[in-house]
Parts: structure tokens; sequence; C-alpha cells
């Protein structure tokens, strides 16, 4: 039964991958589909529409920076978006499948079967590199699944409660009959990180395609990570080695307003893409149904060119956001050099060097403002008296520059809400009834799937 399983999903791994898949057109029966040499497990790890595409971005329905007409609040979208939408307690109403979670278990899945496969391969010097190379990928692909995983359905970290909360299922192995446990969220992030800082030793610098991780994707990861739990001497560390090696931010000058969706493709020449992941494809996040916030939109200078970028205006006086950086597709969940400026931004500012924060923050501003008909730029660098005010500039920067970047905002509010400076309410209005969403509120935990509950018998989020 393992075995057929195991067939079935490398099957569907096999027949969607593209030229790396060649190979494939040789074998002659379905035993043969099971991957045997490194170049099969690379094309495992090829598979772009599971590897770099089943993301999920609930957590910007959830988020105060969109919103949907009534319409579509009330009958349109899945059954998942409608409840995330208005924080509702039951998210999935006994679905039988919730792409939230298996779509991304499918990337672990995946990985785990490269990590399990290559270890009976035996390391020459010939294969050496390639060997290196699969398995860094495939502990980097884990890592980010569990990460985004994380976001959703565990709590936002705490070190005073992170050894006693409940974390994810860290499945580390293909076998499925494995019965996995429910980790602690200690745990969750201590693998999270130790997936990444291996396959920082095993990776290449930089990678040909950017749907493939390289070391610079795995600092930009780390420093992400390290954020996120508070650990802001090696998010800055690690920002910092990024930011070292690679200064190409796009700029906004050079954009044409014009065009529907103004920002170049990630394979073409989109600078600032390193890793190019995308989220499923949500109703509530098309490029059409979401609308913007009128508190975000305010936000932005009238020289800030995200203004006119990032949004457009809609016919009937509603905002749209056309600022993907994949263009007209979902949401975009990879790793972009601006979400590093501003790591490290934010951790040197939280590290005591306020000055420094406050020149990388400027150093990203600067290529999104407009310039004057002489060609001169016309941003004003902005200084910070003292740490909460410097704090303050480069978080609102935050929200404004990374809008609906995976669940960006949604994770800022789970980590801010714990620092009662930066705690929110969020409100929002349905159909003529309100709705709420209190700082440190269950509900920033989503529940796990009640398909999930039957099979591994694992404790539920409470709601």
């Amino acid at each position: 039964m393992k075995k057929n399983i195991l067939y079935l999903i490398l099957i569907l791994a096999f027949s969607s991958c593209k030229k790396q898949n060649e190979w494939l057109d040789v074998k002659s029966n379905k035993a043969d589909i099971v991957p045997a040499t490194l170049q099969d497990y690379q094309a495992v790890l090829d598979n772009t529409d599971v590897m770099n595409t089943n993301y999920s971005s609930l957590g910007i329905v959830g988020s105060d920076n969109m919103y949907v007409n009534d319409i579509l609040a009330t009958t349109g979208g899945g059954v998942a978006e409608r409840n995330a939408y208005k924080w509702a307690s039951d998210i999935f109403e006994n679905a039988t499948v919730a792409s939230e979670w298996t779509f991304v278990y499918k990337v672990v899945e995946y990985s785990n079967i490269v990590l399990d496969g290559i270890s009976k391969i035996a390391v020459n010097d010939q294969n050496r590199t390639d060997y290196n190379n699969i398995k860094g990928s495939a502990l980097f692909y884990r890592a980010i699944a569990f990460y985004h995983i994380a976001q959703i359905f565990s709590k936002p970290y705490n070190k005073t409660t992170a050894t006693t909360d409940l974390g994810i299922l860290l499945r580390l192995t293909s076998d499925v009959n494995v019965v996995i446990n429910r980790s602690t969220v200690q745990q969750t992030y201590d693998q999270i990180l130790s997936d990444l800082i291996e396959a920082e030793s095993l990776l290449p610098a930089t990678s040909i395609y950017k749907t493939r991780p390289s070391v610079v994707a795995v600092q930009m990861m780390l420093a992400k990570v390290y954020l996120n739990i508070g650990d802001y001497n090696k998010a800055k560390y690690y920002s910092a080695l990024v930011i070292n090696l690679k200064k190409t931010l796009i700029d906004f000058n050079t954009l044409n307003v014009a065009q529907t969706y103004p920002f170049p493709n990630y394979q073409a020449d989109n600078r600032e893409v390193v890793f190019f992941n995308r989220s499923v494809g949500y109703t509530f996040t098309g490029v059409s149904e979401m609308l913007v916030s009128k508190e975000l939109y305010n936000l932005y200078s009238e020289n800030d060119l995200r203004k006119v970028i990032f949004f457009r205006n809609n016919t009937d006086g509603t905002l749209g956001f056309r600022g993907r950086y994949t263009g007209n597709l979902s949401i975009f969940c990879g790793l972009g050099l601006n979400e590093t400026y501003l790591i490290l931004a934010e951790s040197a500012v939280r590290t005591d060097e306020v000055s420094l924060g406050m020149n990388y923050l400027n150093e990203l501003l600067k290529t999104r403002w407009k310039r004057d008909i002489l060609g001169n730029n016309t941003y004003v660098n902005q200084t910070a008296n003292n740490e909460e005010e410097a704090l303050t500039f480069v978080l609102n920067e935050r929200r404004k520059e990374l809008p609906f970047t995976g669940n960006c905002r949604w994770e800022d509010l789970r980590r801010l809400n714990q620092d009662p400076r930066f705690a929110k309410t969020l409100f929002r209005t349905i159909a003529g009834q309100t709705y709420s969403l209190l700082p440190n509120d269950k509900k920033y935990v989503l529940p796990i799937p009640p398909i999930e509950l039957i099979q591994n018998s694992v404790p539920q989020n409470p709601r």
C-alpha cells in the first residue's frame, strides 16, 4: 500500500515536469517511475507546479490591507476564504480536503522522498556537487514549507511559551505510514533553522533558475525566520550577508506606469526576485476581486511611486492592486531583496543601531521615489531620534512595501501584537454586520483541518 501511494505521488510529480523530465520518455512501466538516480531526484524538485506554487495566502485574506465586496464575502470563493475573511471559529466546515494544509505538505512529502532516496546513493568526487545541490535543495524546500504552515496553523513564536505551545506536524520521512504528533513551536522553528543551516552548506552561491534555491536564498530565508522569532542579531547578520552581495533594487522610475502590470517577469529581469514562489489561487486574492484598504492607500506620500505602480483606480471608485511580482498570477510568496532590506533595517534598529537601520531604509526608499523633471530624486533621507521612532518608521514601510507579499502582513500582525506599542484590533463590516479580531486572539491560529484530525489524532487548535 505504501509503495502504491509513493508511485502515485511520483507519477503526478513527473507528469507535471518540463524539460528536466524528458528522460521519463524512455521509461517503460510504472515501476520504473520510482526515482533512482540523482537526475531523477532533481526532476522531482523541478516540478514547479508543486514545489513553487502550493503556498497558502489565507493570511492575506484575514489581514487589514484588503477587502472584498459583500456579495463575494457572503457567497463567493471557497468556504475557507469566506470564513477566514470574517475570522470565523470554524474555517473548513468539515471539508474533506483543505488545500491550505495538503498542498504545502505535498512540498514536504516530495522533499522527504528526495532526502530518503538520495541517502541510498553513494557519494564520490564525480557526483558530489550534484548530490549536495539536490540534498540542499530538498532541505530548503522542506524548511520553507514548514515555515509557511507554521504561520497559519501554529501560534506566533513567543520565547516564554514556545517550548509548550503547539507547533506543526514535522514530517521528516516519506513513509506515509509513520504517525506524526504535533511538535512544539520551539521544535518547529528549530527544525526549520536546522534544515536551512544544513542547506546553506550544500547549495551553490547562486542558481541558474529562480525556482531553484541557492545560498543567497537560504540566507534570505534565515534572516526572515530569525526576524520572526525575535533573534534580531542573527536576522541582521544574515540580511547583511545578502545585501552586501546583492544591492540591485529596481528603480521605480524605470517602470512603465501605463502597463497593466508594471513589474518585469521574474524569469526575465526582475532583479529583486532571488527565489520564486507563489500561492495557490484564491478568489478573494484575485487581481479583479481583491480590493485595497483606503487606510493602507492613504499611507503613501504623493511622490511615492508605489502609490501609482502598486495600485489602480477601478471604475466604481475602489482600488485594486497590480504590483505583484507574479504579474497577473496569484500572490508572490518568494524571496525578494526589498524584504531583505526591510529585515536589515528593522533588526539594526532593534539592536541599537538606529542610524544604520535608517540608512538601509533610506537606501530602499530612494528607489521608490519620483524624480523631478531634471532627473533628480525628490526623496529626502529620513532620520530618527530614538529606537521607537525609527521602529515605527520601519514597520510602517514594511506594510507599504510588502502589502500583498506572501503572508507578510499577517505575520507582522501576529508578531507585533505581542508588543503593546504596535498591537492592533482589526475590524470588518460585511453586509451590515461588524466583525473584529483582537490582538493575540486565538483566531490568529487556524484550526487543523478535520480530515487531518481523523487521520492522525492530533490535538486541535482552540478557537
